[in-house]
């Protein structure tokens, strides 16, 4: 799979992937612009995909289930992003015989040695795997955030600006939000799952205002993540109903991108309200009240 034709046509005109780089995937189910991503970032690169929907993501993506609107989920994405190892392809080891006996006979040493001793069940050890990872980074991301905090205006402007982007936390090379799609469902109307209509993140209504209002203020949303994670330079797409409020959410995009573009892909039905924002070249200087002021 390859995604949709308007995905291919904003990645063929836009070049919004790069190899290696990092993707955030908002709203990604059932994940057409994941797999795009995936192939386009690769070899190296990661893509994380960030949906209340708890669907299964292509091969070669990373995902967290949650709604994006709350601060904890931004934060647990932010978190994971900010180990540059975390979600990336891992090289395949090349087998040594004598390297691999070794291993092994360390790793039965080291398990006679904790058999050995008294075991202490504490709480670190009755929470899940995911839940301690999980707690691992958020606390890794913390402190990072706290460095940050601490640092004075001559040290950032000793700093480079790639520097100065990590210390930040701005390590995203491309945001995607198509989180006003709706996920038509096709099977399993009488189960409550993956498909229920009340846990998408916005459904379209029929109304015309309704539907333009929340998707802006999902693309409000999704601009807001992408100041404070997009790296210099990098890159936004954003997928929106058309209407009045939608001039602002340009303008505010034209203050932190060096260029805006409003497209319509030719596979996009002539009598549809959908559009896109493509937001190109992230830049350092403006504030978050600068970007978001009326």
């Amino acid at each position: 799979m390859e995604g949709s034709a308007s995905e291919r046509h904003i990645n063929d005109k836009y070049r919004v992937f790069k190899k290696s780089g990092t993707v955030v995937d908002l709203g990604y189910a059932p994940g057409s612009w994941s797999q795009v991503a995936v192939n386009r970032t690769s070899p190296g690169g990661r893509v994380v995909g960030v949906d209340v929907l708890p669907a299964q993501p292509p091969r070669g993506a990373s995902t967290i289930q949650g709604d994006f609107l709350s601060p904890d989920i931004q934060q647990e994405v932010r978190a994971f992003v900010s180990d540059p190892d975390r979600g990336r392809p891992r090289p395949k080891p090349t087998w040594n015989a004598e390297q691999s006996l070794r291993s092994i006979e360390e790793e039965d040493d080291q398990r006679e040695h904790e058999m050995s001793k008294d075991t202490v069940v504490g709480l670190e050890e009755e929470r899940g795997y995911i839940d301690m990872e999980r707690h691992t980074d958020l606390e890794s991301h913390h402190e990072q955030l706290r460095k940050a905090a601490d640092l004075s205006e001559d040290d950032m402007k000793s700093m480079t600006r790639a520097e100065r982007d990590n210390a930040a936390g701005r390590v995203v090379d491309t945001v995607l939000s198509d989180m006003c799609d709706p996920w038509e469902q096709t099977a399993g109307f009488g189960s409550r799952s993956v498909s229920d209509p009340y846990r998408r993140m916005m459904n379209t209504s029929g109304i015309p205002f309704r539907d333009h209002a929340g998707s802006i203020d999902l693309c409000t949303a999704a601009l807001s993540f992408a100041y404070d994670t997009l790296r210099t330079g990098g890159h936004l797409v954003v997928k929106f109903y058309q209407g009045s409020e939608d001039k602002l959410l340009e303008k505010r995009m034209k203050r932190l991108f060096e260029k805006v573009h409003r497209d319509k892909p030719e596979a996009s039905r002539s009598e549809s309200r959908e559009d896109y924002f493509i937001a190109l070249r992230r830049k350092e200087p403006p504030t978050k009240d600068e970007v978001f002021a009326e």
